[in-house]
């Protein structure tokens, strides 16, 4: 598949629209996330509208809500804009209790279109492999970037796995349950190291 100029349209809107974020407690631009998640997606299968959709996948969430939806779906149409708005835990200032957005996200996963399910998917992956990684060098500190804690954090990643689950097994999923596990194992690994 050879992506069209509407895609580098999306690359650069999004670019702009997140050009003063970075990710939590590393530094990196939120720029490296969106490319990430878009590529994994196209790795895993995607068409233009949902490579298109894994850039623009926060945009509403975290870049203007209603206002951000409109020239979404303005710029790319309602195909983009049905998978962004998928991808969103709220669109709401301020955002509703963490918990509360995380429970209702995952019930969504078991009803969402496949397209949604795939740009989902790789953007929990995206955020599991740098979890994974960060853990990886900063151990029991690095729960001190989410709101959810160690054990919130574990437990929603584990209920994506779960949720995404009861609707398919795909590769995608497979990956995302391997890290998943994979931090698991190295978190209770840790403990019970620190225990000793």
């Amino acid at each position: 598949m050879k992506l069209s100029e509407k895609f580098t349209e999306a690359l650069t809107f999004a670019t702009q629209l997140h050009a003063n974020q970075i990710r939590k407690g590393s530094g990196v631009p939120y720029v490296a996330h969106l490319l990430a998640v878009a590529s994994i997606a196209l790795e895993y299968g995607a068409n233009e509208a949902e490579a298109i959709a894994a850039l623009l996948h926060d945009a509403i969430e975290d870049c203007g809500g209603a206002a951000t939806r409109a020239e979404i779906c303005r710029r790319f149409g309602n195909t983009v804009t049905d998978i962004v708005d998928g991808c969103t835990d709220t669109d709401t200032v301020p955002k509703p209790p963490w918990r509360q957005r995380k429970e209702a996200y995952i019930a969504h996963i078991s009803t969402a279109s496949a397209s949604v399910r795939l740009v989902s998917a790789a953007d929990k992956l995206h955020n599991a492999q740098s979890i994974l990684r960060d853990y990886r060098l900063l151990r029991e500190d690095l729960w001190q970037r989410f709101r959810g804690g160690k054990e919130g954090t574990l437990w929603y990643y584990r209920a994506l796995v779960e949720a995404f689950r009861t609707h398919e097994s795909s590769p995608i999923v497979d990956e995302l349950e391997r890290v998943v596990t994979e931090l698991e194992n190295l978190v209770a690994g840790t403990s019970i190291a620190v225990d000793n």
